[in-house]
């Protein structure tokens, strides 16, 4: 499913629960409600549009953190002109205004953020569009380093207020998606090598590298895939499965990351949260890592890089009305909103969960899976969503 939030971004967020929670021990129940963060991921909402309505129904929600890309190039870009100093986040070439005024809003809702760096500017690629990957990873390094600068908890905004802290970081998104990476393949003699993992492997590189350089107890995440990929270079839309991409990565030399992200949607309107994909009912191999066979990837993201944490950083159901294809009722929505929580609060490692959307999007080519319609009219999971547990 191609999701779009303005250009070429991209949906997210995603949600967990507890199923088998009534038999676990009360004390168990707890730490894990304590550490797994909830939230929500709609940036048409809380970047470019209007806080002042976005933000209260946030608060209402009981939102605990909101993610957002962070542009680094393109329409919402910080750095539509090359720095002189690329690392320093008062550099004039910077713009920070409207990320400036998320995180004060958000703050001011006792809401973390999570910041999405991702989207090449053109003056660092050759003139090419986002999804095309700098030609030097320093500089995605430097421009790292200066948002996790400005984001410290100890650097004044523009207008004299102190910026709030953001200590939760993700490097790019789905990068097995070509709408984020382009290409995904590129031919080498008789074969073909998976250009974009060997691409994200810098990025993530760079990202880890300029933030921590900041902070060093900042976290970030790495990984971001997309739920499938039809790992056919000579496709006319080739796309790689998240478990091909992971392990391309490592041998590409993703190094370190502290915690892997990862959009485990369902493929068909059928599918409830715990289902398996279909290949994997039949006994074939699933290409598609959703939450109904969650536990392949937390497995392979445990043999390759050890017992890090996981993120889950985009899900959602939309619901019929209005998308007849891929829709479900909205009770089910909520329903299935609820069971999603399970699944994920279950899985010690898994720390945070985002819903994607918080409203529909107006037009039905976009994604409905909203808490809200595009009219701002509640569905039966706004409600699922604020009684989950915190």
């Amino acid at each position: 499913m191609v999701r779009s939030i303005a250009l070429l971004a991209a949906a997210i967020i995603a949600l967990a629960g507890v199923s088998g929670a009534a038999a676990r021990p009360a004390a168990h129940q707890q730490q894990q409600k304590a550490g797994m963060l909830v939230g929500i991921y709609d940036e048409a909402q809380a970047l470019y549009g209007n806080p002042d309505r976005t933000f209260p129904i946030l608060k209402d929600l009981r939102v605990q953190v909101l993610r957002s890309n962070l542009y680094w190039g393109g329409e919402f870009g910080v750095a539509k002109a090359r720095p002189a100093n690329a690392g320093d986040p008062s550099d004039p070439a910077y713009d920070w205004a409207i990320y400036d005024r998320l995180v004060q809003y958000a703050n001011a809702s006792g809401i973390k953020v999570v910041f999405s760096i991702w989207g090449t500017p053109k003056w660092a690629n050759g003139g090419r569009a986002l999804n095309r990957v700098p030609a030097r990873a320093d500089d995605l390094q430097k421009f790292a380093n200066a948002a996790a600068k400005r984001y410290n908890g100890r650097t004044e905004g523009d207008d004299g207020r102190l910026l709030p802290r953001v200590q939760h970081w993700i490097a790019w998104n789905e990068p097995n998606n070509p709408n984020f990476i382009f290409p995904q393949y590129r031919k080498v003699g008789s074969g073909y090598q998976v250009e974009s993992a060997r691409q994200y492997a810098k990025i993530c590189n760079a990202v880890y590298a300029g933030v921590k350089s900041a902070l060093a107890t900042d976290k970030v995440a790495c990984g971001v895939t997309g739920p499938r990929g039809n790992n056919n270079p000579k496709g006319s839309r080739a796309s790689v499965s998240p478990l091909a991409f992971l392990r391309a990565a490592k041998a590409a030399g993703m190094k370190r990351f502290d915690a892997y992200a990862h959009h485990p949607y369902y493929g068909q309107a059928s599918e409830e949260p715990g289902k398996a994909p279909p290949s994997s009912r039949t006994g074939t191999p699933s290409t598609a890592v959703t939450l109904g066979n969650f536990s392949n990837l937390v497995k392979e993201v445990t043999r390759l890089y050890g017992a890090k944490r996981i993120w889950i950083t985009e899900y959602g159901y939309q619901t019929n009305p209005p998308d007849r294809q891929f829709g479900v009722t909205p009770a089910k929505q909520a329903a299935y909103l609820k069971q999603a929580y399970a699944i994920a609060r279950k899985n010690p490692r898994v720390d945070m969960m985002l819903w994607f959307l918080l409203r529909d999007e107006p037009i039905i080519e976009g994604w409905q899976s909203g808490l809200l319609t595009a009219r701002g009219l509640k569905k039966p999971a706004y409600n699922a969503f604020r009684a989950l547990p915190r």
